[in-house]
């Protein structure tokens, strides 16, 4: 009978922890389990006597906050004290940036998705949508994007100037200051559509309105600062840029070696306190066209002129870049996309400490500036291109592929090709619904910083993914580069997202979790803060506060994934019942799973969990699918709960589930104490791995979205740009697929009428003639097929050159040194351009 009263009183401990019962209600409901087993059972008084010493030294030791400091807490804290890792202030303002959102409840082990389901969802303004209806659909109507590319290697002076004359660069600056004061969805939508038209123009419109002057301004610039800037940055007079990558300082780019010293010095003829630059850097975006400068550098104070410390710290100032000494030098061409990028250096450039952004007070608070800056700004621009991508392969590449035909069948139905169209599908609306719920979060007033990070990396590498397969469809369509070419300059830009606003390698394995263990974590940033407390007796009672509250979290986690494990979730509850309750509830369970894999990791690894990558980067894989299944399960309500769009809901959850999987269980392989592992794996898969890849019939539904004009088709790739006439490569390939949808009964009466063969190749002419000589169709039921084939083959068509094409002008190869831009040939963006210096023909480089 021993082992029946053991085990009842493990399983009320679990079943308390699991429904997280406060300690000291906990001990009182567990008291009953020995007084049952005394009462009823009559143990032997040794049994008797160990059972209720060992009870109730163990109840007065956890419920005892004094007891419990002394014998545990107390004594834990030195220890904790030794295994945090070593932390610069960079890295410390790094992780205390933006705010903990809805990062925090998958974080819990127990998300309150009522909370989720409540959160407003983003609407778009009536000034917001007329102004994508107008000028953002006017501009997507002036852009070429082959003569951009190829020809000009720029946008035309025409758009530079259609672009600051209607103030896209002005989005997030308010109206009192002339911006149009657009909401994060709105500049999200903005970026999409013209993505979908033009990368370059895409980027040129996104950089002012993320990370750089205008928003540094609006957060932390002087009032005098603001009133001068921010209307000329809202009008076009000033093109801003901002430096901070270095040759020696990319992804470290708190380590780069620019440098500012304060001193005395003449400017404008009277000596005044001011900063000696000097700098570096490479691939600043519209430096090359830029009037303002945005800078990053470390500041130094020898001589103490602006207070108490000489190593002042990571600085930001703006400086026009007409200022003695400035260099702006040659342009990058970075994969063919020509947005404007280069580098710039200073030599001993001298400017007023007024110029630093916020002025002297702001010194040396830089970098956190730009880390707060960054949490808000990467969840937009870069999110907004990858799913105008995204977007674009779905709706281009379904097309094509109900078009094209080979062995006399639409290419689109083969199973081969329907696999690929279905992950296309099912990520681009993951693509959107993460976009969207993420600037609905900024719109709210979050700098989120682990989402962002997450949306930054998951929608760049969905790009990646998208793109590429839209690729292998398109096959020669998709490689031979030239105006009918949707795809191959989006397949070009794709490792430049990949690259910026953090490398993703970096991100997934450096930001993500080991940002999110420690913001999003519910007690370990609280166990941090008592464990720096100066104060003895504050940090003893904060961190066993802290101390105990965590063990009660892992206890609840490692209960609750357990039950959840061996009932297969069945018994949690969520707010909603459907097709899609059940995602809820494998959510729950993974939620509960990777906070007690993440406390084991903590737990083992100590402080070298900062060095161990691959076991952080699979953390933050957990963390991120959890975050995407969530989004997209998210803007299903939002948006009535289509039953077309379901299956696509289905397999982005189904795959968000095998990639938490995948990651845990590389987790458990690779955990360093294999003990732990052992116990980890018995209480997260106590029955095996539950989760297969969607099956091939729900990939048929969701192929099936792409492949013919509907409303779900039409949601999935809302906000593009869609071209109503037939110069234009989505034009003629929407007007192919109305064209064989519109044929398809005539296809299937040729098909009964004459049998299967009939013709040779791919070209129906034959047949068609046939089925009209014997009767079979009609003349206008053959003018409906002779319409598909004209249009098909009008789709099917690539481009081609002359031999001499590249020939056509003198090939000169850039030099290792870069010489500054010679000012009397740059073209000016903020300045209507001469017909004499357009007709010269540019340089370019082979």
């Amino acid at each position: 009978m021993s082992f029946f009263w053991i085990g009842l009183l493990v399983a009320m401990m679990g079943l308390l922890a699991c429904m997280r019962v406060p300690l000291v209600i906990a001990t009182v409901i567990v008291s009953g389990v020995p007084i049952l087993w005394t009462v009823l059972d009559t143990p032997s008084p040794i049994v008797l006597a160990l059972l209720w010493s060992t009870f109730i030294v163990t109840a007065f030791l956890l419920n005892v906050p004094k007891l419990r400091r002394a014998w545990i807490s107390n004594r834990v804290l030195p220890l904790f004290r030794t295994a945090l890792p070593p932390m610069s202030k960079t890295e410390r303002d790094a992780l205390e940036a933006g705010t903990v959102w809805w990062d925090g409840e998958l974080f819990s082990g127990d998300p309150d998705w009522i909370k989720l389901l409540t959160i407003p969802t983003p609407t778009l303004s009536a000034e917001e949508q007329a102004f994508l209806q107008g000028p953002v659909e006017e501009l997507c109507r002036m852009l070429n994007d082959w003569e951009i590319t190829e020809e000009m290697h720029d946008l035309p002076p025409h758009v530079w100037q259609f672009i600051k004359d209607n103030r896209f660069f002005g989005m997030i600056i308010p109206k009192q200051y002339g911006g149009l004061e657009f909401s994060a969805l709105a500049h999200s939508e903005v970026v999409m559509k013209i993505s979908s038209r033009s990368v370059t123009a895409a980027v040129t419109v996104m950089v002012p309105n993320s990370l750089g002057p205008a928003e540094l301004l609006l957060h932390y610039g002087t009032d005098e600062q603001k009133n001068y800037y921010l209307p000329r940055l809202a009008r076009g007079e000033e093109v801003p840029c901002f430096a901070l990558t270095g040759p020696e300082a990319g992804s470290d780019a708190s380590s780069m070696p620019d440098t500012g010293v304060v001193c005395r010095g003449e400017f404008n003829g009277k000596e005044i306190i001011g900063i000696r630059l000097n700098w570096d850097k490479r691939y600043i975006t519209l430096g090359p066209v830029a009037t303002v400068l945005g800078l990053a550098f470390k500041l130094y104070d020898p001589d103490r002129l602006l207070g108490d410390r000489s190593d002042v710290g990571i600085t930001c100032a703006l400086i026009p870049t007409k200022t003695p000494g400035v260099v702006i030098g040659n342009r990058h061409f970075p994969l063919n996309i020509p947005f404007q990028n280069g580098p710039n250096s200073g030599k001993d450039v001298f400017i007023p400490v007024d110029w630093i952004i916020g002025g002297p007070k702001r010194a040396g608070q830089g970098w956190r500036m730009l880390m707060e800056c960054l949490a808000a700004g990467r969840s937009i621009s870069l999110p907004a291109l990858s799913t105008g991508a995204g977007k674009m392969g779905c709706r281009a590449t379904g097309a094509y592929a109900r078009v094209r035909k080979q062995f006399k069948t639409s290419i689109g139905r083969f199973e081969g090709v329907e696999e690929v169209l279905a992950r296309m599908a099912a990520y681009t609306y993951m693509m959107d619904a993460a976009r969207t719920m993420t600037a609905g979060a900024i719109d709210l007033g979050e700098k989120p910083s682990v989402v962002s990070a997450i949306v930054k990396y998951h929608l760049t590498e969905c790009m990646r993914k998208v793109v590429n397969d839209a690729m292998d469809i398109q096959g020669g369509s998709g490689i031979c580069m030239g105006p009918r070419n949707l795809l191959g300059r989006i397949y070009q830009s794709i490792p430049i997202g990949i690259t910026v606003e953090g490398a993703n390698i970096l991100t997934r394995s450096l930001i993500i979790f080991g940002q999110g263990a420690i913001r999003c974590h519910p007690y370990v940033i609280k166990e941090m803060q008592a464990a720096a407390e100066p104060d003895a007796h504050q940090a003893s009672l904060k961190f066993d506060d802290a101390l105990f509250n965590h063990i009660g979290f892992t206890m609840s986690n490692a209960a609750g994934a357990f039950w959840m494990g061996i009932s297969g979730a069945r018994f949690v509850f969520v707010p909603v019942s459907g097709p899609e309750e059940r995602y809820y509830k494998q959510l729950t369970r993974m939620s509960a799973a990777f906070a007690l894999a993440a406390d084991a990791a903590m737990l083992v690894a100590g402080g070298s969990l900062k060095r161990r990558e691959k076991i952080s980067g699979r953390l933050a894989d957990v963390l991120s699918h959890l975050y995407l299944a969530s989004t997209v399960l998210k803007r299903f309500v939002s948006q009535g709960r289509p039953s077309s769009d379901l299956p696509m809901v289905q397999w982005a959850c189904l795959d968000a589930l095998c990639h938490i999987q995948d990651a845990l269980d590389g987790i458990l392989h690779n955990l360093p104490s294999r003990p732990v592992a052992w116990i980890l794996r018995r209480l997260i898969f106590p029955l095996g791995k539950p989760y297969a890849a969607p099956r091939d019939a729900l990939g048929h539904k969701v192929a099936g979205v792409l492949l013919q004009p509907s409303e779900a088709r039409d949601r999935l790739t809302a906000g593009l740009y869609v071209p109503a006439t037939l110069d234009e490569p989505l034009g003629r390939l929407e007007d192919a697929l109305n064209k064989a949808i519109a044929a398809e009964v005539t296809e299937k009466k040729l098909r009964i009428g004459l049998g299967p063969g009939g013709y040779s190749g791919n070209d129906e002419t034959p047949r068609v003639q046939a089925g009209i000589k014997l009767g079979v169709i009609t003349e206008d039921e053959a003018q409906l097929m002779y319409d598909a084939i004209a249009a098909r083959k009008e789709v099917i068509k690539v481009d081609d050159f002359t031999q001499d094409y590249w020939r056509r002008e003198k090939v000169e190869c850039p030099t290792e040194q870069m010489a500054p831009v010679d000012q009397a040939n740059q073209i000016d963006p903020t300045k209507p351009i001469s017909p004499a210096k357009l007709a010269k023909p540019a340089k370019r480089y082979m």
